[in-house]
């Protein structure tokens, strides 16, 4: 009877554990509708192949989904450079996983009608910028920006879509993203720009795992994106990623970036 009884309690809690549903927080670089219709596969695929409900999630803006980082809020998040530094010391995220024969470069692009061809003209002007802690749209393009000499008053619109949509618009001679997110958005609109300027690069973004997450758990997952090349359906789905897999990560990947002593979430 004890044995039974032993049985079923732990019966009863493994249940609980695969019913129990992840949270996978993908920091708001475009629009939340794309952002699902890109990331929302691969939850599915995910959930599919470790047996735990993993749900997508976001938030309106970077600054808010930098609240929900330090809250601890995600259990696993996808996450900038810059943020992985800061979350991964508290509340003590876990890299798991970067984009495969990545590495991310910020850009500045312009009209191609404008015939701006040096970061010298666009000296005391307003800039668009994601937000303050976009570390290769914001970051690293202000920095070079600075490093240049080039006078310019920072605007920060929310995401890179909105930053490519406002100088497509003409409300800015330019603005700041990152190369993948600008492949991402449809032709139409990336026929208008160009990019203007290209940052050294850097360890791309970090998918990282709550320490709340059981070994077991974080170990599936990462196997889980590992696995996406090896198949039709997963490469259809890194392919509206613009991301060609995902490599195992350490730590150690992002001492380039704490290189920079960024202290801007401080």
């Amino acid at each position: 009877m004890k044995k039974l009884t032993l049985l079923l309690i732990t019966f009863a809690s493994c249940t609980s554990f695969a019913a129990e549903t992840l949270t996978f927080g993908v920091v708001p670089q475009q629009s939340a509708s794309r952002l699902a219709e890109q990331w929302g596969p691969v939850m599915d695929y995910l959930s599919e192949q470790t047996g735990q409900k993993i749900e997508f999630s976001t938030a309106a803006d970077i600054p808010t989904f930098e609240k929900r980082l330090a809250n601890g809020e995600y259990d696993i998040a996808y996450m900038n450079p810059y943020h992985y530094t800061v979350f991964s010391a508290n509340p003590g995220y876990k890299a798991m996983a970067k984009a495969k024969d990545k590495r991310i470069k910020g850009i500045i692009v312009v009209r191609k009608d404008q015939n701006i061809e040096s970061l010298q003209q666009l000296d005391s002007q307003k800039l668009a910028f994601p937000s303050p802690a976009a570390f290769a749209a914001t970051i690293l393009t202000q920095s070079d920006l600075n490093q240049a000499g080039v006078d310019f008053e920072p605007d920060y619109v929310s995401s890179h879509d909105s930053v490519y949509l406002s100088v497509a618009r003409g409300f800015y001679p330019a603005g700041g993203g990152v190369m993948r997110t600008f492949k991402s958005i449809p032709d139409e609109l990336r026929d208008q720009l160009t990019p203007l300027w290209i940052t050294k690069p850097y360890t791309p973004h970090a998918i990282a795992y709550h320490p709340r997450l059981s070994a077991s758990q974080a170990n599936a997952i990462r196997q889980a994106l590992q696995n996406l090349e090896n198949n039709a359906s997963g490469k259809t789905q890194l392919k509206k990623l613009n991301i060609k897999g995902f490599v195992d990560a350490n730590d150690s990947d992002w001492d380039d970036v704490r290189a920079l002593d960024i202290t801007l979430l401080d």
